[in-house]
């Protein structure tokens, strides 16, 4: 890549005078490399380790529901907590180069495991009313950093929602999915025919989305499903 002109590192500085380009997390002004989230609070975004775990809590909830063959997510998500605020400027605040960003920070995790001999990565999708409205599917971002960094095919496709169901926030266990089931199916089974997939997800609270998901792409012969998310709840 050739260096950058002077006269454009010296607009850019300009500008930042003006428009400050600010930690999401807490604020302090981005250093030169920084992006989005200042090191300081990327380092301390708490970790689940997960990816590097057989049998960790991720796996633990699909167990006698659906069969997945490796499960995890990278952050602990709790109502206050800096992943929640990452979270929901993804989600809500338009942000959806940041989703790209932190599926690279979950790529970098997943290259050294077994997550890295998926065929492919689907997200989770939106219905079209809710694409529509929101204008991107914030799991597909996530997904575009993490196919970056395993280098693997990003297919957005063949996994479609068809049912708009309503929020999850409030809902229990049972209601949530309630809410999902049967919302989803394949626009082209053969596609994950023989196939090795990863789902990914923003966050897994009960599993109940990802759990439908893996039972309308089990529809395809001979696939295999593994699950990934930027952040699962905790208490």
């Amino acid at each position: 890549m050739p260096p950058s002109h002077p006269l454009t590192e010296w607009l850019s500085d300009f500008v930042g005078l003006i428009y400050p380009n600010l930690c999401i997390c807490c604020s302090t002004n981005l250093m030169k490399g920084e992006q989005f989230v200042c090191s300081h609070c990327l380092y301390d975004l708490p970790k689940t380790g997960f990816y590097k775990e057989t049998g960790n809590p991720v796996e633990r909830m699909f167990w006698g529901r659906v069969m997945v063959e490796y499960a995890a997510a990278n952050y602990f998500f709790k109502k206050g907590n800096r992943v929640q605020t990452v979270i929901h400027q993804i989600k809500y605040r338009g942000q959806k180069e940041m989703g790209e960003y932190f599926g690279k920070e979950m790529g970098k995790n997943l290259h050294p495991t077994s997550f890295s001999l998926v065929d492919m990565i689907a997200p989770v999708p939106l219905h079209p009313d809710k694409l529509k409205k929101r204008g991107y599917n914030q799991s597909e971002w996530i997904a575009r950093g993490v196919c970056a960094e395993l280098g693997k095919p990003l297919d957005n496709s063949t996994l479609v929602r068809h049912a708009a169901a309503t929020t999850q926030t409030r809902k229990k266990r049972y209601e949530r999915w309630e809410n999902v089931e049967l919302g989803f199916g394949l626009s082209d089974p053969e596609s994950f025919a023989g196939k090795h997939i990863l789902l990914i997800d923003d966050v897994i609270t009960t599993g109940a989305t990802l759990e439908a998901c893996i039972r309308a792409a089990q529809c395809a012969e001979n696939v295999k499903i593994s699950v990934a998310a930027l952040a699962v709840a905790s208490s």
